[in-house]
């Protein structure tokens, strides 16, 4: 019984071996279809979609073979943290999506779930508020929204910021 046991460790720890050798073997070659699938996963309008793009976002390493771009200028040329509400990282899964699908001409097929996924991203950190602040983020959210849906940019004036500002307090009042 012993032997038996000792047989089943040896051979759960001669797998185990294996696959830390194998993952740490030469990369491969990525198809489009694999580069594409990975995109899709992780530029969907949906939390687990969120969480698995920040999950690779933190270990860009992981993904080495799928060469991905990474780079953000965040917002662009509108305020990461309008009235203190940090878009940041909305915007880099944004950039990520956009550039990614240009990088491998499905850009236009894939621009209004990217955009639908920069929205959702956008109202869960608008979730993390409540009463004028929430409305005043809701409304940021959707202003941001619009301006990448309409222009494919993200050019959001300061005057435009505090237009939301005054409708969210006139609504509050």
């Amino acid at each position: 019984m012993k032997t038996a046991r000792f047989r089943a460790t040896l051979t759960a720890v001669g797998l185990s071996l294996i696959t830390v050798i194998a993952s740490a073997a030469p990369a491969h070659a990525v198809t489009l279809e694999q580069k594409l699938a990975a995109l899709s996963g992780f530029s969907q309008p949906t939390a687990p979609s969120a969480t698995a793009w920040r999950s690779a976002w933190e270990q860009q390493g992981s993904w080495a073979d799928y060469a991905f771009d990474w780079s953000t200028d965040l917002c662009s040329s509108s305020p990461d943290q309008p009235l203190g509400f940090d878009f940041r990282m909305s915007c880099r899964r944004h950039d990520f999506g956009y550039r990614n699908y240009k990088a491998v001409s499905q850009f236009p097929q894939n621009k209004s779930r990217v955009d639908d996924a920069f929205y959702f991203d956008m109202r869960q950190v608008c979730a993390g508020y409540s009463g004028i602040r929430k409305s005043t983020c809701d409304g940021l959210a959707w202003t941001y929204y619009q301006a990448v849906r309409q222009f494919g940019d993200l050019r959001v004036s300061d005057k435009q910021i505090q237009q939301v500002q005054r409708d969210a307090e006139r609504a509050a009042a």
